[in-house]
């Protein structure tokens, strides 16, 4: 095969391929680092791309191959979001105080594709500690839409979305803590699950915001997601928020087969705030293609959702503003050369080692939870939550899934929005609920603007109810034809 076909596979397919011996985990490895050097400096997906690892990997995974002793993921080039941690490989969280840190330890979910055989072709950028909605908040570099280089790849995971767009890599991980997988996902045109709150390890995943925190897969189609989900899931001991619940074999859930289930469209979603008509317009068409493959659409309300933007952005500054305390210039990481003393030092180390954006949100999160401020503030964003939780549940009494766009709008340009912090906020306001309720959500491809940007469908489960999520997206993927990189985006126009 040739070595772009080799690229584009997906990680099914690659499977097949593999399994069969028409590939080598070597040939493929080696195609994608080609790919890797050739396409990144345009895109700036990777912060580092660990090619001597990557070739000791695939050769492994063909010896474990042809013994027959291959985990599931043997030989499939993946890389990961820069905030994961893997042992001995620079971990920077796309920031400066983090630039020379090199973990001692791998995250679980390193660990488990390690064991599953996978080959790690690198380390992904991202905005500097997982905040923000573009990927433009890097302190090392700036990530670009493969659809369009003048536009965003969404964010914080920006890095995973555009590697796996560009055919970079067959698969990443990234981290959602308010739309981060799930919008940059919608903007490249990819798939992208964020798993319920507990189902994945968060050991090893440098915490942002640690009760929305959660680790999930970027693939090509839902089928891919499903391998990979199958692979990182499962109960942590070392993780005090994982869920001892089995996992099921996500793979063999999938089916096109969605007569009885019932989709529940938010009737406060509808003319949101922002959302761009030819956003609306794919999301209504996809809404008439689950019914026309028989499943019942329904209104339901999340009458709590004009909250929830006001109330994520007290809860995540303020978890952000407690997590970020740990970096201080004595223990690990940047120090500055040029402190008098000792609290000089921490405040030019934090000063000259984290940028702009993080220092907004740990601003407004220690002033939400100051003296005085507590109960106006946090506690009663805390309130909102849970009302917000109750809203859920209430709705999944009546649906089994619930709809909405991935985001407002196609991916803006790079620039257009980082002297508005609001407006940028405003692009995670259909994903960040998922996160506040814990519950589980995935981005699928639903149509493309006139000028070829990808619209992004978002379905929600009920809590551990990814089987019943991957299924629905599966059957809307294979029903409206559109599978994630693999799609010619001029036969789907919105």
């Amino acid at each position: 095969m040739k070595s772009a076909d080799l690229c584009g596979l997906s990680i099914h397919r690659a499977q097949e391929l593999l399994r069969d011996k028409e590939i080598s985990a070597e040939e493929l490895t080696g195609a994608v680092l080609e790919r890797i050097r050739t396409k990144d400096p345009d895109i700036g997906a990777f912060i580092n791309v660990t090619e001597q690892l990557a070739r000791k990997q695939a050769k492994q995974a063909d010896a474990a191959i042809a013994e027959g002793s291959a985990g599931p993921l043997a030989g499939i080039p993946i890389a990961i979001k820069d905030l994961i941690c893997t042992k001995g490989i620079a971990t920077t969280c796309a920031s400066r105080i983090l630039a020379d840190f090199v973990p001692p330890y791998d995250a679980t979910v390193t660990e488990k594709l390690n064991k599953a055989g996978a080959v790690m072709v690198g380390k992904l950028n991202m905005d500097e500690f997982a905040m923000g909605s573009s990927t433009e908040n890097s302190a090392f570099k700036l990530t670009r839409n493969p659809r369009d280089l003048a536009r965003i790849p969404g964010g914080s995971s920006g890095g995973s979305a555009a590697a796996v767009a560009a055919d970079m890599c067959l698969g990443s991980l990234g981290s959602d803590t308010g739309g981060s997988i799930r919008q940059p996902a919608a903007h490249c045109g990819v798939v992208g699950l964020k798993p319920t709150y507990g189902r994945v390890s968060r050991f090893g995943l440098v915490a942002f915001a640690s009760s929305l925190d959660q680790i999930g897969p970027l693939t090509g189609d839902v089928e891919d997601t499903a391998i990979m989900l199958s692979v990182i899931a499962g109960h942590d001991p070392r993780d005090s928020t994982s869920v001892g619940r089995q996992v099921p074999d996500y793979r063999a859930c999938l089916s096109t087969d969605i007569s009885g289930l019932t989709f529940g469209i938010p009737v406060e979603y509808r003319g949101a705030e922002g959302l761009d008509p030819r956003v609306g317009r794919a999301f209504e068409e996809a809404c008439k293609t689950l019914t026309k493959a028989g499943a019942k659409c329904v209104e339901i309300s999340l009458p709590h959702t004009d909250q929830a933007l006001a109330a994520y952005y007290l809860i995540a500054p303020a978890e952000a503003s407690s997590n970020l305390a740990r970096y201080d210039g004595v223990k690990y990481g940047f120090r500055s050369r040029e402190a008098a003393g000792l609290k000089d030092m921490y405040k030019r180390t934090r000063s000259e080692g984290l940028g702009p954006e993080v220092k907004r949100r740990i601003l407004l999160g220690t002033y939400a939870l100051s003296a005085g401020y507590y109960d106006a503030y946090y506690k009663k964003a805390s309130q909102i939550r849970t009302l917000i939780q109750q809203d859920f549940a209430r709705a999944f009494d009546k649906c089994d899934i619930i709809l909405s766009p991935t985001a407002p709008t196609p991916a803006f340009k790079i620039g257009e929005k980082t002297d508005d912090p609001v407006q940028m906020y405003l692009s995670d306001i259909f994903t960040l609920s998922a996160n506040l309720a814990g519950v589980p959500g995935i981005s699928v491809p639903c149509g493309f603007t006139e000028n070829n940007l990808p619209i992004g469908l978002q379905m929600m489960g009920n809590h551990f109810a990814e089987d019943a999520l991957l299924k629905a997206a599966y059957a809307y993927e294979q029903a409206a034809g559109i599978n994630g990189k693999k799609t010619a985006t001029g036969n789907n126009e919105a």
